[in-house]
């Protein structure tokens, strides 16, 4: 998974800083609170089928079947449940943290209190709309729209924890500089929309007009719950959504997006306020507290051209239509139940096909993570990630490191002078394995026992202050973007950086209990695929320092991108849902990374046990039990709908196809199975770029 970090890019999560080192627990076991799965698990696989001609259900055709979607859930994985679980060890640990106790530390407190304040769910209820009325009479009392810079100050940074294009009016944080990446910038960038991505509003096949049809129908029962009647509500409605059709239909595109290039666009201040000149730039800047701002990186130009045509077109009143919605969007998850429950009935059971709303516990777990996430780490490592786990995983990274640094300097079809600047940026590369060296500071933010919302949206200023204090000043190469409970894991182009959260490294995903070929297969391949994004095609246009600079020959680029473009083509014949294909050109740069991952994986274990003499285990030979490793990690039950939603947002793959797809080009996959040409599972022209 590769992110750009810009607070327009990437959810914001409010995170207590406490001074001092990070330590890993030497005695930490694998905990108690959950079921032990195995690294590599038989009794999930379907012997039935032959493996050259699916492997993925050969891999997880039982396991599949042993493990329907949740209600609760719109999809079902390996990742998925290892994150359920992980949650239930948060859970223990936010329930004992929430006992007053005087011997309670601050970070518990400050996690505790947080915890109990959102599981008082008769206080929240009581409350009802209330927690809605000032800023309701707020909006209502605007004038003209030249107070709109005031107002949308204020909510981006008290209200707006989403961010990107479900942020209001538009998206405003900070991000590293792309041509300078040692400093943070001010950047501006597209927003404005309640449904996913400008392609929902665009589209015009069926299914797409049936979810905008809902959208209105759910915009209309949140008007009703704000008290308008029928009517005005079905109204209000329709002026919301004729405000986000015209900024979704000048909002770029995520394919575009993928190449830096279109994303980065600096200019002055004056630059940007003469796009806009019915906002002020100025007012807003100052008060979000950067009023020094000389110039900043205003991604989609055009984007703001057009917010310029909206704001002297629609009429005051109607903007007032528009930040009452966003307003109610916005805090709907913390209010009473009938804002929840309508809320979850279209973004839970209409975009996701969840059929139950998640459990109170569950999202008070979930937020406290997103908001306090390295408060909460810190006694999630404590519990669960051993130093042994931490110096293990470095080693396999960096033989993997070592396998690409082989690959480069064997590869037939790059040049010696992009080869070297190829190692330069390898070796550049920052390992970051479990959690944060230093752990950030909470100090500054306030957390009120018994305020549910407002501990929210003081969670949410601190980030967006945290984030915007970062403007002009040195990058601090340190800082992680995920929390170490998170099952996940992210290569950063502008850091040059690889991260490991703690969350992603317990079985089954990385099990210390297994032999080697299951784990190489599956957290090898995800150290290789992180490896990987910094050579993928949004990657490789970032040099060593994290800068965007062309630093291939001619003669590579184009070497590079016929070979990208061999998967490109695989890709985009495969199908998601219905006639829904992959959109290759948004998937390329993690399918790409999907099989150069594995490829490194492989190699760094055929390295690692040259000189041993492994045995089949369970019958599977260590070639096997290394693909198979890598075939169960991405066990997987979707729902339709949110297959249709992921066609359209996610970068990834299936996982169907991160399997199949991959194994499909690799020679090595076909030795150990004795797999014949023709077969499925071997591609007649396989692809490879690394």
């Amino acid at each position: 998974m590769t992110l750009r970090f810009t607070i327009a890019a990437i959810a914001v999560s409010i995170v207590l800083v406490i001074s001092g080192a990070a330590q890993a627990n030497p005695q930490a076991p694998a905990s108690a609170d959950v079921p032990y799965t195995p690294g590599l698990d038989v009794s999930a696989m379907d012997k039935s089928i032959d493996p050259c001609v699916d492997f993925y259900k050969y891999s997880c055709g039982n396991w599949m079947k042993k493990n329907p979607i949740p209600a609760d859930q719109a999809s079902w994985s390996a990742y998925g449940k290892l994150q359920d679980e992980n949650r239930a060890i948060l859970r223990d640990i936010l329930e004992k943290a929430a006992v007053p106790d005087a011997r309670r530390s601050a970070v518990q407190q400050k996690i505790g209190d947080y915890y109990a304040s959102c599981m008082d769910e008769k206080a929240v209820e009581t409350l009802g709309a209330k927690p809605l009325d000032t800023e309701l009479k707020r909006i209502a009392g605007l004038k003209s729209k030249d107070q709109l810079p005031e107002f949308i100050a204020d909510f981006h940074r008290d209200d707006e924890h989403t961010s990107g294009p479900t942020a209001a009016l538009f998206s405003f944080g900070s991000d590293q500089d792309f041509k300078d990446s040692t400093q943070f910038i001010a950047e501006a960038d597209q927003g404005g929309l309640g449904l996913p991505d400008r392609d929902f509003y665009l589209k015009d096949d069926a299914k797409s007009a049936e979810i905008r049809k809902a959208y209105v129908a759910h915009v209309t029962k949140m008007f009703q719950l704000l008290g308008e009647n029928a009517q005005q509500s079905a109204a209000d409605a329709q002026t919301v959504m004729k405000i986000e059709t015209d900024m979704a239909k000048s909002s770029q595109a995520r394919v575009e997006r993928r190449d830096p290039n279109n994303v980065y666009h600096k200019m002055s201040v004056a630059e940007l306020q003469a796009l806009t000149p019915s906002f002020s730039w100025q007012r807003y800047f100052q008060l979000v507290g950067v009023a020094g701002t000389q110039s900043l990186n205003v991604t989609h130009p055009p984007f703001f051209k057009q917010l310029e045509a909206e704001l002297t077109s629609v009429s005051l009143s109607q903007w007032q239509t528009y930040l009452r919605w966003h307003l109610v969007h916005t805090r709907a998850p913390y209010l009473s139940s009938g804002f929840v429950n309508e809320n979850f009935e279209f973004y839970g059971k209409t975009l996701t096909g969840a059929k139950e709303l998640r459990p109170r516990w569950k999202r008070c777990v979930s937020w406290v993570d997103r908001d306090l996430g390295e408060a909460l780490g810190q006694a999630y490592v404590d519990r669960t990630f051993s130093v042994e786990a931490k110096q293990r995983t470095l080693k396999m990274v960096q033989e993997i490191e070592k396998a690409m640094e082989q690959d480069i300097n064997t590869l037939d079809w790059m040049q010696p002078a992009t080869k070297q600047q190829a190692l330069v940026k390898l070796h550049a590369i920052a390992n970051k394995i479990g959690f944060p060296d230093k752990w950030r500071d909470y100090t500054a933010l306030q957390v009120v026992r018994g305020d549910e919302l407002g501990n929210v949206q003081r969670g949410i200023a601190f980030e967006f202050n945290r984030q915007l204090a970062k403007i002009g000043k040195p990058v601090d190469r340190t800082e992680w973007q995920m929390t170490p409970p998170t099952v996940n894991a992210y290569y950063s182009p502008q850091m040059n950086d690889i991260n490991f959260p703690a969350g992603v490294l317990q079985p089954p995903l990385f099990d210390p209990r297994m032999d080697d070929a299951p784990n190489y297969g599956d957290t090898g391949g995800t150290i290789g695929h992180e490896l990987t994004h910094g050579f993928d095609d949004e990657g490789r246009q970032f040099d060593a320092h994290g800068n965007l600079r062309d630093w291939w020959t001619a003669e590579d680029s184009k070497q590079f991108e016929n070979r990208a473009q061999c998967i490109v083509d695989q890709y985009a014949g495969y199908v998601i849902v219905d006639d829904i294909k992959i959109n290759s050109k948004l998937t390329e740069g993690e399918d790409v990374a999907d099989l150069g991952g594995l490829l490194l994986a492989w190699m760094a274990w055929k390295d690692h046990t040259r000189d041993m003499k492994l045995q089949p285990i369970d019958d599977f030979s260590p070639e096997q039990r290394f693909f198979i490793g890598y075939g169960q990690s991405w066990c997987t039950n979707e729902r339709e709908e949110i297959k249709r939603l992921r066609a359209t947002v996610d970068p990834h793959s299936p996982a169907e196809y991160r399997t199949n797809g991959v194994i499909s080009n690799m020679p090595e996959f076909r030795d150990a199975f004795h797999c014949k040409a023709g077969q499925p599972m071997v591609r007649a022209k396989a692809c490879r770029v690394w």
